[in-house]
């Protein structure tokens, strides 16, 4: 039967004690060569007897024997093991360097590769990993100082901050916004067990004024809020009689009295001071209750007249349209008596709405000024200044015509659509009454 070729490590060549376990590869743990295969020659070779050598700058250095296999696939076995310490200084490198790693735990780690690479059987450029080593071994020493440095800072940043915690706490502790201020309270409180801690002293006393701040203003809000208590109390009582005359009031109907009543109770109710949120709130919905009855039943007696008015104002503004329809007045007389007829049914409609009062007046008594001046003209048509006073109604239509043409304009660039066809008629109406004026001016030539 043949025998299965055994690797043996040992710290001297030719030694024949077979090698820990982690030592003796199998078939499946013999690597097997990249692409393209790394030389693994200029670091170390295998002599006759089988012994494997890394060379270094103090020598050739004995580091197993290999029984298994090709120098090549000795060679390549201890090659992988200096690429795997390569990886863990590549991995430490780069912990060291780009996170916060503790530096005692940075420095632990560095010694144990330190341990690592002495008398290690891999073959590779062994001093470059000294050198790479105590190259980080310094960085890791200035990062060291620089974590100090910024521990040191963090310190000095913590400390101002919990004095600052401490002085709004304080400027607190001395106002008297309860409410907020409570909150603001507890909200530095959550950021004082948030902050880091300083030394033992420094927070014992910046944490013994904080508490002595909060303290002097708990103690000052409860005293504030029984005083506020008693306030509140004399509040519903003032405020439970108002209601009470709020609520005899809802069903009255001297409108014009009782709304003055409700102001005045308004006024009475806003300097009683608040009761009790709950309280208060009852009492106003009671209050608003008794008058919104009262204002609701109003507002529907005033809607009712307000109708009726509308109602008005449609038949007075036909009234109107009728009269204007006697415009040109050609015969005074005629023109007269007619009017009469159309102001007799204008007193027995009733009150105009305030809004549109004026506009329709205006527009009977423009008529009945036309009327009038017809009747002048009939009068006076012999009398030697009639010529004169036709004249001069030549000029004011043409007067008015300009004035209500400015009105047309404004209504047009306002987009006023009902100012502008008031504007437009009446420029219209005007138009048709200086003709007649006109023909009367020239009876005087």
């Amino acid at each position: 039967m043949t025998e299965t070729p055994e690797q043996v490590d040992g710290d001297q060549p030719g030694d024949v004690t077979p090698a820990p376990a982690a030592d003796v590869p199998t078939p499946a743990e013999v690597p097997a060569a990249t692409t393209p295969p790394v030389d693994r020659s200029a670091w170390g070779y295998v002599d006759a007897e089988g012994t494997v050598f890394v060379r270094t700058p103090a020598g050739d250095r004995a580091i197993g024997s290999w029984q298994a296999g090709t120098p090549e696939e000795a060679l390549e076995f201890y090659g992988r093991r200096y690429d795997g310490l390569v990886v863990e200084l590549d991995l430490l490198e780069h912990r060291i360097r780009e996170t916060d790693v503790p530096e005692k735990e940075a420095r632990s780690a560095i010694e144990r590769l330190k341990a690592s690479l002495v008398d290690v059987a891999a073959v590779g450029d062994l001093a470059l990993l000294d050198t790479r080593v105590a190259a980080l071994e310094e960085l890791a020493k200035e990062r060291a100082v620089v974590a100090r440095a910024a521990r040191a800072a963090a310190q000095a940043e913590a400390r101002a901050l919990k004095e600052r915690i401490v002085a709004d706490v304080e400027a607190i502790g001395a106002g008297t916004e309860w409410r907020v201020g409570g909150d603001r309270i507890r909200a530095l409180l959550d950021e004082w067990k948030a902050a880091p801690r300083l030394d033992r002293k420094s927070d014992d006393e910046l944490w013994s004024r904080f508490s002595a701040a909060r303290s002097q203003f708990s103690k000052r809000r409860k005293a504030h809020y029984a005083e506020l208590s008693a306030t509140r109390n004399a509040a519903k009582a003032a405020k439970e009689a108002l209601v009470a005359k709020a609520e005899s009031l809802a069903t009255s109907t001297d409108w014009g009295a009782t709304s003055d009543a409700f102001r005045n109770l308004m006024k009475e109710w806003k300097a009683a001071g608040r009761a009790a949120r709950d309280v208060d709130d009852a009492l106003w919905e009671r209050f608003k209750a008794a008058q919104d009855q009262f204002f609701s039943a109003r507002n529907a007696t005033f809607a009712a007249k307000d109708a009726e008015l509308a109602n008005n104002a449609k038949a007075k503004e036909a009234l109107v349209e009728e009269a204007e329809r006697l415009l040109p007045v050609t015969d005074a007389a005629s023109a007269r008596k007619a009017l009469r007829g159309i102001q007799e049914r204008w007193d027995k409609i009733g009150s105009l709405p305030r809004d549109s009062r004026g506009r329709i007046e205006g527009r009977l008594s423009a008529v009945e000024s036309a009327v009038r001046e017809a009747e002048d003209l009939v009068r006076q048509r012999s009398n030697p200044a009639a010529k004169a006073r036709a004249q001069e109604t030549v000029d004011s239509l043409l007067a008015a015509i300009a004035k209500y043409e400015k009105q047309a304009e404004k209504a047009r660039a306002a987009n006023n659509a009902k100012a502008l066809a008031d504007a437009e008629a009446a420029v219209a109406a005007r138009r048709e009454w200086l003709v007649e004026a006109e023909k009367l001016l020239a009876e005087f030539i």
